[in-house]
């Protein structure tokens, strides 16, 4: 199970740090990352991390957003977020063994 934290509101040019954790006595994921959903699009990769800790960023993001992991959890830092960063934010984890688990999605707005 993960439990996705840290949105909410943030004003254009700040800062916001998401987490999503994994819980139980499990082993660490194979990958792990973050889609997002804006009311009325497709929902889209913003960033994902190797067991190896390689990032993968989509362009929107890239020079804004930092995605790291631990052993069972993945951050997202957001710096300098704009209006149409405004998404709910999903995380993820892969195990190769297990598939795909998804966190409950958390809200950003990006709002002065």
């Amino acid at each position: 199970q993960l439990q996705a934290s840290g949105g909410g509101l943030v004003q254009p040019g700040g800062s916001l740090r998401l987490s999503c954790a994994a819980s139980g006595s499990i082993s660490s994921a194979n990958d792990m990352g973050w889609y997002r959903q804006a009311p009325g699009m497709q929902r889209e990769l913003v960033a994902s991390i190797s067991s190896g800790g390689i990032p993968n960023y989509a362009d929107p993001v890239k020079g804004r957003f930092t995605i790291s992991r631990d052993k069972n959890t993945v951050y997202l830092q957001m710096n300098s977020p704009k209006p149409e960063d405004t998404a709910e934010y999903y995380c993820y984890h892969f195990w190769v063994d297990r598939g795909y688990y998804w966190g409950q999605g958390t809200q950003v707005t990006v709002s002065s």
